[in-house]
Parts: C-alpha cells; sequence; structure tokens
C-alpha cells in the first residue's frame, strides 16, 4: 500500500530504514522517530552502532504498534555485495518478528530511498525472501509493504504477481 510507515496500527511491528547509528534522519527512519518520541532514540542509542544488513528491535513508545525492527539495509554500490546484504536485512528482520511472536509486520522499501538501491531489483530481493521463508513461519501471518509513491506500489504488485504466478 501506498501510505506513511509510522501510522499503521494495526501491525504489531513496523520495520525502519536504519541508519547505522539508529538515529532519527530524513525518510522512513525521520517519520518512525517523530512518531514515536525521544524515547525511541533513547533506547536505540544502546544498541547502535549495526552494520549493512543486520536488524535489532525496540519498543514502539508512541507508535501505534508494539515494536519496531532496525534494518541497516546496504548503500548501493558502497557495501557490497549489495544483493546479498539486502536480503540479510529482510531475513534478519523477518527472523526476530517470529523470535518475538510478531504476527504482523510491515516493511518500508529499504536502501530505495537516499541509500541509492534501484527499485526493481530491491523489490525483487525483497519478495524473494518473503516467499523463500514463507513455508518456515510459525508465528509471521501479515506482511505488508508501506510504499512512498503509486509508482512504487504499482511495481511491487507487477512483481508479486509474477512470483505468486511462479
Amino acid at each position: 500500500m501506498q501510505g506513511n510507515i509510522a501510522v499503521q496500527p494495526d501491525m504489531e511491528a513496523i520495520v525502519n530504514a536504519a541508519n547505522a547509528m539508529l538515529q532519527t534522519g530524513g525518510g522512513v527512519a525521520g517519520a518512525i522517530h517523530r512518531g514515536a518520541g525521544p524515547g525511541l532514540e533513547e533506547e536505540c542509542r544502546k544498541l547502535a552502532p549495526i552494520q549493512p544488513g543486520q536488524a535489532v528491535i525496540t519498543g514502539a513508545h508512541h507508535l501505534p504498534n508494539r515494536h519496531v525492527i532496525h534494518c541497516l539495509g546496504p548503500v548501493y554500490g558502497v557495501d557490497e555485495p549489495s544483493d546479498q546484504l539486502l536480503s540479510l536485512c529482510y531475513r534478519n528482520a523477518l527472523q526476530l518478528a517470529e523470535y518475538h511472536g510478531i504476527r504482523s509486520i510491515a516493511f518500508p522499501a529499504i536502501s530505495t530511498g537516499a541509500f541509492g538501491y534501484p527499485l526493481e531489483p530491491a523489490v525483487r530481493i525483497a519478495l524473494k525472501v518473503i516467499f523463500d521463508r514463507l513455508p518456515n513461519f510459525l508465528t509471521v501471518k501479515h506482511i505488508r509493504f508501506v510504499l512512498f509513491s503509486n509508482a512504487d506500489q504499482q511495481l511491487y504488485e507487477q512483481v508479486l504477481g509474477e512470483f505468486a504466478e511462479a
């Protein structure tokens, strides 16, 4: 869906496209930190820094969710191998969700904003991880992608259709 990742009251967890220091910033991280309030940055301070592909979990503070899972996606063309690091980011977020008994999780398009990852390959990586892991999910039952634009949503829907047909 197109929307604001920080306004997903029906999701137990949302995913933050974080920076290494888990601080507020622009885009997804800024929206999440503004919605959560200063307690989130304080909780994150103890967990930073994280490496590309790594994920950590915190409370959601003033957000309408129980948890925020923070992933550091790769900076495209800098953090290599970028495809493996992006895949690891999604796998680690889902593993944390499973471990914490989270039934519903909302993802942004990790690394596709300021980190410069081209959208279509990023979509394919994200959906491949989900379809590969799907048979192993015990608790995660609802996965949503919350996207910035209508064009982003259309691309996700197109690639999802291809995966569903395969």
